[in-house]
């Protein structure tokens, strides 16, 4: 670990104390009304909320690595979409508030529940207007560890601190709207004390050095869901390259598990032979810029995070399989992303089967014999695909039945309406939201089927299908 000193904060970290004011001190007009406290998931009721659209986020953060405290503002530009009294960002943890505006002018806000933080400007926001949101606060953030879904947010490190938010983990380091339908574009300035390493979503900005502090920039330009949120503080060995087209590939592993001379240039290379691969397959690669980290964050999973997938890993190996499982994500997950949680195996069912496509192009095993195997193979046919559940949004039911549908629609229409379809989907509804009937309506338009028996059968109806 570096050297540790105190943290200079950046300018845009306000110091002293905002007394908090009671909301009713500043009640809107009777024809405004407050916006939703939910964005309306039944998997999720208190995540997301309604009555405006976030545009941008702005993170400012400083990291402490000794006591693993951050210091931070967040500011976040919105349009109303309704005649706004008051309206609710998501915000759970630990830190503390001590200053909140809205347009540079001081609003009330309360706290409430696991993570509603209820905020009252001094007037009503017509529906239709652009507003910013500032917040500045403090304190060591606390991941989540829910028994069914697993560890996400802010996950501590020995060497300092990884941010993997799937599925409800955002709100532990910054206020959001934490819903899959609400992306956003990203600037994320880290200041961590020299010799730190910070990478995030997107591509860097100048790098500055201050006081001992360093400060790391980075942009996403491409609309991100709040879940594909990433930063990584730490120990790094980063590698740089530029693909055919000028795309950035930056990819990094921490220098704890990075004992194998030469696996960055395996990561790197690996990682563009796989996106210049699934381009070819999937269209236009979605972002502009990518990469991976490999990192011992003891999470026990990888995540797709927008442009550049976190690997948890105890080695520095690099799995081919499991790239073209993240990396394939960029498409099906990150640029598509469900309108609900409910339509999770959109995700996970296409990224399961670029492991076939990977396994078929680079090992010479067919993806018919994938398929065969795992459906000779599956156990449990018991619940719905569509469907399956909060508790079960990262089961064996969301990835391998949801591939087992992919291939056995491709036996139903052929392998050419099939092709034309993994290359037409994600390029129709680029950086949009999408449901699995917006998906089955896209097979008929295409195929000019009726499919609903199929769909019915693979992925509403509990038992083994026939085939």
């Amino acid at each position: 670990m570096g050297r540790v000193r105190p943290l200079i904060l950046c300018c845009a970290l306000a110091v002293g104390l905002v007394a908090t004011v009671s909301p009713a001190a500043y009640a809107a007009p009777g024809r405004f009304s407050p916006g939703a406290p939910g964005a309306g998931d039944p998997y999720f009721p208190d995540m997301g909320n309604g009555g405006y659209d976030v545009s941008h986020y702005d993170i400012r953060l400083a990291f402490n690595p000794t006591t693993k405290a951050i210091a931070a503002t967040t500011t976040i530009t919105a349009r109303a979409t309704q005649d706004l009294s008051r309206f609710d960002l998501d915000f759970q943890g630990p830190l503390t508030i001590s200053r909140l505006s809205i347009d540079g002018r001081g609003a009330a806000y309360t706290r409430s529940g696991a993570q509603e933080l209820v905020i009252t400007p001094r007037d009503g926001l017509r529906k239709g207007r652009t507003f910013t949101v500032s917040v500045t606060y403090a304190g060591v953030p606390q991941k989540i560890d829910d028994p069914a879904l697993g560890v996400s947010g802010w996950v501590a490190t020995t060497d300092g601190a990884v941010a993997l938010n799937q599925p409800i983990g955002a709100a532990t380091y910054y206020p959001v709207n934490d819903t899959p339908n609400d992306k956003a574009t990203y600037t994320q300035t880290v200041t961590v004390p020299r010799g730190l390493t910070v990478l995030a979503n997107g591509e860097p900005g100048p790098a500055t050095i201050h006081d001992g502090q360093t400060t790391y920039r980075w942009h996403m330009n491409r609309p991100m869901a709040s879940e594909l949120a990433m930063i990584a503080i730490g120990n790094y060995n980063v590698t740089r390259s530029v693909m055919a087209g000028g795309l950035q590939n930056i990819t990094a592993i921490g220098t704890s598990i990075d004992t194998k001379p030469g696996q960055g240039k395996v990561l790197n290379q690996t990682t563009a032979q796989i996106i210049g691969w699934e381009s070819s397959t999937y269209g236009r690669y979605p972002f502009d810029s990518t990469g991976g980290i490999l990192a011992d964050v003891n999470v026990g999973y990888a995540l797709e995070t927008q442009s550049r997938p976190v690997y948890d890993q105890t080695t520095s190996d690099v799995d081919g399989d499991l790239l073209a499982h993240e990396l394939g994500h960029q498409w099906f997950g990150d640029s598509l992303t469900p309108t609900r949680w409910a339509d999770i195996w959109l995700n996970e069912g296409f990224a399961t089967y670029s492991e076939w496509l990977y396994q078929e192009k680079f090992n010479n095993i067919p993806v018919q014999q994938s398929f065969a195997e795992a459906y000779a193979g599956e156990d449990d046919w018991s619940g719905n695909v569509a469907d399956p559940g909060r508790d079960h949004i990262f089961d064996d039911l969301v990835y391998t039945r949801g591939a087992l549908t992919l291939q056995a629609l491709r036996m139903t229409i052929g392998d050419d309406a099939f092709m034309r379809l993994l290359n037409q989907w994600p390029t129709t509804y680029r950086y949009g939201n999408v449901s699995t009937q917006t998906f089955i309506q896209f097979v008929e338009r295409l195929t000019h089927r009726d499919l609903d028996g199929f769909f019915h059968t693979w992925l509403y109806q509990p038992g083994k299908p026939k085939l």
